[in-house]
C-alpha cells in the first residue's frame, strides 16, 4: 500500500497522541485529509466528526473536562483554527487538556497570499503555546510538550502537511485499545499552618478538592466543588458578614476569623464579600499556577494544611443557624405565587429530581448559582461548569460533551448513566449549531438538556444594568429579547423536545426522561421580570 509524506507524517502525529487519548473530534477539510484518514483508521479512537469548528472545540472541551485527559480537535488551516479559541481560553482558565491539532500549509507558501494560508504559529499566545510539526523528527516535540506540568493547561500542535496530501487506497485499519497513559499533574504551593479552635469558613469553588484535615469545617461549596461534610448555604454569607446577632438572648458575632479558600470561587457576592474583607485573614489553597484572590489580600497560598486544633461547637451552631435561615428561606420563597415560574424554580425542580449516579452540566450565568442556591452540591452528583472564565458560549456542545464522556465510561450497560444540563435560553440560541449531530457520529443516549427561557438575558436583572433609572435602555442592551421558537430549532435538528408551562408540567416531563431515556430538549417558559424582586426576598431572609 502506498502512502504520501504527508499521511506517513500525519500517522506518527497520531501514534505520538494515541496512548493519552480515546476520543477525537474531527472538522471536514482538505488540507487536515491526511490527518483524518488516520484517526479513521484507528480501532483504539473514538471519533466524532463536527462540521463547525467552533462547536467542536468545546464538544471536545466537555469531554477533556470529565475524563481529565486530553481529547483532540482536529481541523484545517486558516480561520478554521481561529474558531477554537472560546474553547481554548476557557480550557486555559480552567486548566483542561484540550489540544487543537491543526493542519498548515507547509512554511514555503507562508506569506504568499495562497489560499487558506495564514501565519498559525502561536495564533493562541500563551494560552495553548505551539509546537509545530513539519517534518518525522519534529514529532518527538508532542512528547515533551504534553510533559512538564502540561495537563494543566490547552496545547496546540501545528502540523504542517505539503502535497500529495493523499494516496489513492485508504490506510489499513489498525491500532489496539489498551490503557490510558496520563496523570495529572498538580502545582505544590507549600503547606500552610491553620488553628482550627478559631472560627474558620472555607469557600470551596470549581478546580477544590477534598482536604480530610478540614472536613470538619464549615464550608460555602460551590456546584462544582465536592459535597461538603458540614456544609454552609451560600447565600448564609450575607449573615457571617454583619458585626453581631441577637440569639437566645445572647449576642454573638458572626463573623469568621479565617476564611479558607480552595480552588476557584467565582459565583456569589456576598461570598466574595467574605473573600475580600480585609479584616478577615485569608489563606487561599490552590494545585495549578491560579490563586484566586480577587481582593489581592491573602495572607498565605498553600496547597497542603497542618492543622491543629478543633472548630469551636458555638461557632458550628452559628454556621449551622445562618445555613438553615437561607436554606429555609429559599423554600419559602419558591412556594409563594408572587415570583410566577422563575428559572430558580427550574433548577429546584431539577436539583430535587437527580438521583445517585446522575451527572449535570450547568451553563454560567443564572443557571449554575440557581443551581447552587437551591442546594447542590450533594453526595452522588457530578456536576461541571464552564467556571475558567465564565461565559455561556459552546454550552450546547460542552453539554453534549459531557453526556458522550459519561456514556463511554460504561459502554457494557444497556442504559447509559443519566446526564442533565441547565442552560438559559441565551446560552441555548448561542450555541444551537451544538445540536447538529450527523446520522454516523456516536449520539447522546440519555441526554436532557433543559432550557430556562425567559427570552433574554435574565441575570441582568439581578445586577446594575437592572435597576430603576436604566430600565428605558434596558431592554435593548441587556434583555436582548429574541423571540427564537426553540420547538423548530429542535425539529430542525432532529432532536426530541417538550414544553413546560409550568414547574408541575416541567416535574413531570423530568420524571419521564427518567423512564424513557434519549437525547431530549425540555424548554421550560418562565418569567425573568420578576427575579429582582425575588433576589431581594432571598437576601432579606438572612438580613
Amino acid at each position: 500500500m502506498s502512502v504520501t509524506s504527508a499521511q506517513e507524517l500525519a500517522r506518527e502525529v497520531i501514534e505520538a497522541l494515541s496512548p493519552h487519548i480515546t476520543d477525537v473530534v474531527l472538522c471536514p477539510g482538505s488540507r487536515n485529509s491526511p490527518l483524518s484518514l488516520e484517526v479513521l483508521s484507528r480501532e483504539d479512537l473514538r471519533v466524532h466528526v463536527r462540521i463547525d469548528e467552533r462547536s467542536a472545540a468545546f464538544l471536545a472541551l466537555g469531554m477533556a473536562r470529565v475524563q481529565r485527559r486530553p481529547v483532540p480537535v482536529i481541523m484545517t488551516s486558516g480561520t478554521a483554527v481561529s474558531n477554537c479559541l472560546p474553547a481554548v481560553t476557557e480550557a486555559a482558565h480552567a486548566h483542561i487538556p484540550l489540544l487543537v491539532v491543526s493542519a498548515d500549509r507547509p512554511a514555503h507558501l507562508i506569506g504568499t497570499g495562497s489560499s487558506q494560508t495564514i501565519d498559525q504559529t502561536a495564533i493562541f499566545g500563551a494560552l495553548a503555546p505551539t509546537v509545530t510539526v513539519a517534518a518525522p523528527e519534529h514529532v518527538g516535540r508532542i512528547g515533551q510538550a504534553l510533559g512538564n506540568g502540561a495537563s494543566q493547561s490547552p496545547r496546540h500542535i501545528n502540523v504542517a502537511l505539503d502535497m500529495p496530501l493523499v494516496a489513492p487506497d485508504l490506510p489499513e485499519p489498525h491500532g489496539e485499545p489498551g490503557p490510558v497513559d496520563w496523570e495529572q499533574r498538580w502545582v505544590d504551593h507549600g503547606v500552610v499552618d491553620v488553628d482550627l479552635s478559631r472560627n474558620t469558613l472555607v469557600i470551596a469553588g470549581d478546580e477544590a478538592w477534598e482536604i480530610e484535615e478540614l472536613a470538619e469545617v464549615p464550608t460555602i461549596a460551590e456546584p462544582t466543588a465536592p459535597v461538603a461534610y458540614h456544609p454552609v448555604h451560600p447565600l448564609a454569607a450575607e449573615f457571617l458578614l454583619k458585626e453581631q446577632v441577637s440569639a437566645e438572648g445572647y449576642v454573638v458575632n458572626p463573623r469568621p476569623d479565617h476564611v479558607i479558600v480552595v480552588g476557584h470561587p467565582t459565583l456569589h457576592r456576598g461570598v466574595i464579600k467574605l473573600m475580600t474583607d480585609p479584616s478577615i485573614e485569608l489563606t487561599v489553597l490552590s494545585r495549578t499556577d491560579v490563586i484566586t484572590d480577587p481582593g489581592r489580600c491573602a495572607d498565605r497560598v498553600g496547597s497542603r494544611v497542618k492543622v491543629t486544633g478543633e472548630q469551636q461547637k458555638q461557632w458550628l451552631k452559628i454556621c449551622d443557624a445562618a445555613s438553615d435561615l437561607a436554606a429555609e428561606g429559599v423554600r419559602e420563597v419558591l412556594a409563594k405565587e408572587d415570583h410566577g415560574f422563575t428559572g430558580l424554580h427550574v433548577a429546584a425542580a431539577i436539583a430535587d429530581g437527580l438521583g445517585t449516579g446522575d451527572t449535570v452540566f450547568c451553563a454560567a450565568s443564572n443557571p449554575i448559582r440557581d443551581l447552587s442556591i437551591v442546594g447542590l452540591p450533594f453526595a452522588g452528583v457530578d456536576v461541571h461548569s464552564p467556571r475558567g472564565t465564565a461565559g455561556i458560549d459552546g454550552s450546547v456542545s460542552q453539554a453534549i460533551g459531557t453526556a458522550l464522556a459519561i456514556q463511554s465510561r460504561h459502554p457494557d450497560e444497556i442504559r447509559a448513566p443519566r446526564t442533565v444540563a441547565l442552560l438559559g435560553d441565551l446560552a441555548f440560541v448561542h450555541d444551537v449549531g451544538g445540536l447538529l449531530i450527523g446520522p454516523d457520529e456516536p449520539r447522546p443516549e440519555n441526554l436532557t438538556i433543559v432550557v430556562a427561557n425567559d427570552n433574554g438575558g435574565g441575570i441582568f436583572e439581578l445586577l446594575e444594568t437592572g435597576a430603576p433609572g436604566l430600565r428605558s435602555r434596558f431592554e435593548r442592551a441587556f434583555g436582548t429579547p429574541h423571540d427564537v421558537n426553540i420547538s423548530d430549532l429542535c425539529d430542525a435538528y432532529g432532536v426530541d423536545y417538550r414544553r413546560a408551562n409550568t414547574l408541575q408540567e416541567l416535574l413531570m416531563e423530568l420524571e419521564d426522561t427518567i423512564e424513557i431515556p434519549g437525547f431530549t430538549v425540555i424548554e421550560a417558559l418562565t418569567v425573568r421580570d420578576t427575579r429582582r424582586a425575588l433576589q431581594r426576598e432571598l437576601t432579606a431572609k438572612v438580613r
